[in-house]
């Protein structure tokens, strides 16, 4: 993703949603989160990913949990909040009247 990437924003936008969608089927640790997301258009790094993570905690999206690790450091668990389960469903049906709305726009009349 360069600079001069024309939906750099889009998907700035849309991270959240991606996030919170990564997390929905369970609990996940920031490495798993940047896993499931590296394959995607919302590929990101750490120094993106942990403030979010950051916010939607502070948001009450998300909460965490440390658990030890067998093969390093202890790891800070995410997982949704029913806030968060909210959220998710909310931002994934705006999306979804979006997607709707732009066919719309440019059916024929």
């Amino acid at each position: 993703m360069t600079e001069s990437d024309p939906f750099r924003s889009v998907r700035r936008g849309l991270l959240e949603l991606a996030v919170l969608t990564a997390l929905a089927p369970g609990r996940l640790y920031a490495a798993e989160i940047l896993e499931r997301l590296a394959d995607t258009p919302f590929a990101t790094q750490e120094g993106t990913l942990y403030p979010l993570l950051g916010k939607l905690r502070r948001d009450g999206l998300l909460d965490h949990e440390w658990e030890e690790s067998d093969s390093g450091p202890p790891r800070k668990y995410h997982r949704l909040t029913d806030a968060g389960r909210e959220r998710r469903t909310q931002l994934d049906a705006y999306w979804q009247d979006l997607a709707t709305t732009l066919e719309s726009l440019g059916a024929p009349r």
